[in-house]
C-alpha cells in the first residue's frame, strides 16, 4: 500500500494519495485544486486514479475533485448527506471501497459539517481487521477538532453540529490506539483553534493529549468546542458553496485569466471597479507601486488574505514580478477566485515612463518610532493584529483594529495626524498601509519588522489586562 501526504503550507491543508501496488488502483482524498502533483506521482507509479474522496465540503479552499474527474476520469465519492450539482457516489457508515489489498471503510463523522466522513484504511497484506490509518478530514485534527460554528454549514446550527461532533469523536475513539491519524488541516488553519504543527498522530496519542477527546459530558463538550474560535474569513461561505457546484476547472480558468494588460488597460479596469493586487514583497511595494493598488505578498498566507480582503465579484488585475504571474493567479484559483482579468505586462517596469502613476509608502524603524512617540505631537500607532495578539503585548497607546475590519472602521483612523501601522512581523501591516493609501490617506508609514522588531530593540511592550483594544 502507498499512502502519501501532500501538505500545502500556505493553506495548512493536507491531501492524500492512496494506491494499491498490486492492482495499481489509486484514490486521492481532499485534493487541492492544482492537481499536477497527484497526476505526476500516479504516472510515475503506474497507478490509475479511479476515486477522488471529499471528506466534506471544504470552506477554506476549492477542492480539486472536478479537476481529477475531468483529467483522470476519477469517480467523486462523498458522504450520503452531501448535496451537490455534480454526480457523485454517495457512501454511508460501513460502506467499503475495495482497491485490491487496500480497503477503505467509510465512517460517517458529521460535526464540522453535516456530510462529513472519515476514511478507515486497511492494508490487507497485514490485517483485514486492524486498520492502518484513518483519514479524518476536518472532524479530528492533531490536538484539536473541527469547529462546529462555521457559517458554511448553512441551515444547521452550531449547537446541532457540536452534538453530532461529540458522537463522531466517540466513534473515532473506538478505533485501535495504533491507528494512524491523518487530518485535512494543520497549524494555521482557521477550521479549528489550536491545531498542532504535527501532521500525523495516532488514535492513542489523541486520546491522551487532545483536549476535545477527554471524557466529558455533552454540555461541557459543546461549551469547549464553540468557545474562543478564530474569526472565519468572509470567503469561507463562498468556497463551501462553490465546492458543491459544477464549475470550470482550474486549467480553463488559467487560460482565461493569464492575459497581459497594458498600464492603460489596467487603469481602465480599475476605474470600472477592478481590484489591483500587487503580490510583491512589502519592501518592494512600499518602495514604488501603481497608484490605487493593494499589496498582498505571495510570500505569506497569500490565498487566505486575498480571500479576506478581496471581492470575488469584482475583476482582479495582478501586478507581479515577471515570471510569477501564473503562481499568483493559480493560488487565487485555489480559493475559487476565478475573477482575474489579467496581469500588468512587464510588472512595475511598465511604469518607468509613467512616474506620475507611482506612489511610495514610508517605512520607519522601531527606534525612530520611539523617538517620535516621545514628542508631544507623535503619530498614532495602529496595530492591525487580532485583538488577542494586541492584549498579549503591544505598544502603549496604540489603537487596535484587526486587519479584517480595517475598511469598515476606517473612520477611526485620523486623516489629520501621522499614522504608523504595524503587525507582528510586517506582512499584515503592508496590506493595511496599502488599504489606507488606496482610501486616500497620505501620512501613513509602516513599522519595519512589526512588534517583533520593537521588542528586539528593547523597547517597552505593554500587556493589557482588560479588553479595551479600540473596540
Amino acid at each position: 500500500m502507498i499512502l502519501k501526504q501532500y501538505y500545502l503550507g500556505c493553506l495548512a491543508h493536507a491531501s492524500y494519495l492512496i494506491a494499491d501496488e498490486k492492482t495499481k488502483v489509486a484514490a486521492v482524498v481532499d485534493p487541492q485544486r492544482d492537481i499536477e502533483q497527484y497526476l505526476r506521482d500516479a504516472e510515475a507509479g503506474g497507478y490509475s486514479i479511479q476515486y477522488v474522496f471529499l471528506t466534506h465540503f471544504h470552506a477554506d479552499f476549492l477542492a480539486g475533485h472536478i479537476e481529477l474527474r475531468n483529467r483522470a476520469g476519477a469517480k467523486i465519492v462523498m458522504g450520503a448527506r452531501a448535496q451537490a450539482e455534480f454526480a457523485f457516489k454517495a457512501v454511508k457508515d460501513g460502506d467499503l471501497v475495495d482497491m485490491g489489498d487496500v480497503r477503505i471503510q467509510v465512517l460517517e463523522t458529521p460535526g464540522h459539517t453535516p456530510e462529513g466522513i472519515s476514511l478507515v484504511v486497511f492494508d490487507r497484506t497485514h490485517s483485514d481487521t486492524v486498520p492502518h490509518a484513518v483519514l479524518t478530514g476536518d472532524t479530528l485534527f492533531i490536538g484539536d477538532v473541527g469547529r462546529p460554528d462555521l457559517l458554511a454549514s448553512i441551515g444547521v446550527t452550531a449547537d446541532e453540529l457540536a452534538e453530532m461532533l461529540y458522537h463522531s469523536l466517540h466513534k473515532l475513539r473506538e478505533l485501535p490506539d495504533t491507528t494512524l491519524v491523518y487530518p485535512a488541516h494543520g497549524a494555521g488553519s482557521m477550521c479549528g483553534k489550536s491545531l498542532s504543527k504535527e501532521t500525523v498522530s495516532t488514535i492513542g496519542e489523541q486520546k491522551r493529549f487532545n483536549y476535545a477527546l477527554q471524557p466529558m459530558g455533552l454540555d461541557d463538550f459543546k461549551r469547549l468546542v464553540t468557545s474562543d474560535q478564530p474569526e472565519a474569513p468572509d470567503y469561507f461561505v463562498y468556497d463551501a458553496i462553490k465546492n458543491r457546484q459544477e464549475r470550470p476547472d482550474l486549467e480553463a480558468t488559467l487560460r482565461s485569466s493569464l492575459r497581459p494588460l497594458s498600464v492603460d488597460d489596467s487603469l481602465r479596469l480599475k476605474n470600472q471597479g477592478a481590484q489591483l493586487v500587487d503580490v510583491r514583497e512589502a519592501a518592494d511595494f512600499e518602495g514604488a507601486h501603481l497608484v490605487g493598488s493593494i499589496n498582498i505578498g505571495l510570500k505569506g498566507k497569500y490565498a487566505t488574505w486575498c480571500g479576506s480582503i478581496l471581492s470575488h465579484d469584482q475583476p482582479i488585475v495582478v501586478i507581479a514580478d515577471p515570471g510569477t504571474e501564473e503562481e499568483a493567479v493559480m493560488r487565487l484559483g485555489r480559493i475559487g477566485f476565478d475573477n482575474v482579468a489579467g496581469f500588468l505586462r512587464d510588472g512595475m517596469a511598465a511604469l518607468e515612463s509613467r512616474p506620475e502613476l507611482v506612489r511610495v509608502i514610508a517605512r520607519i524603524t522601531a527606534p525612530a518610532l520611539a523617538e517620535q512617540l516621545a514628542e508631544s505631537d507623535g503619530p498614532l500607532v495602529l496595530d492591525v493584529r487580532a485583538q488577542k495578539e494586541w492584549q498579549a503585548g503591544h505598544i502603549a497607546g496604540s489603537h487596535n483594529i484587526p486587519l479584517t475590519h480595517l475598511r469598515e472602521r476606517l473612520a477611526e483612523v485620523p486623516s489629520d495626524r501621522p499614522v504608523v501601522v504595524h503587525c507582528e512581523g510586517g506582512y499584515r501591516s503592508a496590506i493595511a498601509t496599502s488599504l489606507l493609501t488606496e482610501a486616500g490617506r497620505r501620512n501613513v508609514s509602516d513599522l519595519v519588522g512589526g512588534i517583533k522588531a520593537w521588542a528586539a530593540s528593547q523597547l517597552p511592550v505593554h500587556v493589557e489586562t482588560t479588553s479595551t483594544a479600540g473596540v
